[in-house]
């Protein structure tokens, strides 16, 4: 079979087509406000779960639309999720995004507490980046760090991304995280379940950068097609 599609413009209308078409038939059309973020994340993967473990406290979408508008941070447990975002919809925003995993004051501050980088990475960026995007695709500590922060410290980010991946305590730290969400009113979207990773973290944050941006057709962002 040869293939019909070249440019990358082309190929991203496409799957976005299909994506589309596909959620249609199975009764699984997300409402066109988290439209964008779900076929993202399954224009990612292809993986049309997503479709239905994907949760949103309400106008999270929008509240994230709005922050990085007016120039939130976005902060990741993984340089891959980091790696992911893109770096000309942050540059068009005028926002930018870190990860601070690999700092030598994080491990530092990780080992004088006897606990893990992620959970020192989030005490940071709740100093750091108060407002800030948690874009969490790894670390299910992460998660239940954030969920004690705004329960008992008061933080309140812009958003919570909940996405880690796997079989140890990410079911549990989801549904964690988005029950203090919904309590305290701080905006989520979660991967409910074990499906998640770095890639889909790196997704939805490329769904709302480009939402923000008015990029979402592949046209805006000057690729070719």
């Amino acid at each position: 079979m040869t293939p019909q599609h070249h440019l990358p413009a082309d190929i991203e209308r496409t799957s976005l087509s299909i994506i589309t078409a596909e959620l249609e038939q199975l009764g699984l059309t997300p409402p066109p406000e988290t439209a964008p973020v779900v076929k993202r994340v399954i224009h990612t993967t292809a993986d049309f779960d997503y479709a239905k473990n994907l949760r949103f406290t309400p106008g999270a979408v929008p509240a994230a639309v709005r922050a990085l508008q007016g120039g939130a941070s976005i902060v990741t447990d993984t340089n891959m999720a980091l790696a992911g975002i893109s770096k000309p919809g942050l540059r068009k925003l005028e926002c930018e995004a870190v990860c601070y995993m690999a700092d030598p004051a994080v491990a530092e501050a990780a080992k004088q507490a006897g606990t893990t980088r992620a959970v020192a990475a989030m005490h940071r960026a709740a100093a750091e980046h108060p407002g800030a995007i948690l874009a969490v695709g790894n670390a299910p500590t992460a998660l239940l760090t954030i969920a004690e922060l705004i329960e008992t410290a008061g933080l309140r980010p812009a958003l919570v991304i909940g996405v880690p991946v796997g079989f140890v305590n990410v079911v549990e730290s989801k549904e964690t995280l988005f029950a203090a969400c919904e309590r305290y009113g701080v905006p989520a979207i979660v991967a409910m379940g074990r499906k998640g990773g770095s890639n889909v973290a790196a997704a939805i944050c490329n769904a709302l950068v480009y939402s923000a941006g008015e990029m979402l057709d592949p046209s805006a962002r000057g690729w070719q097609g």
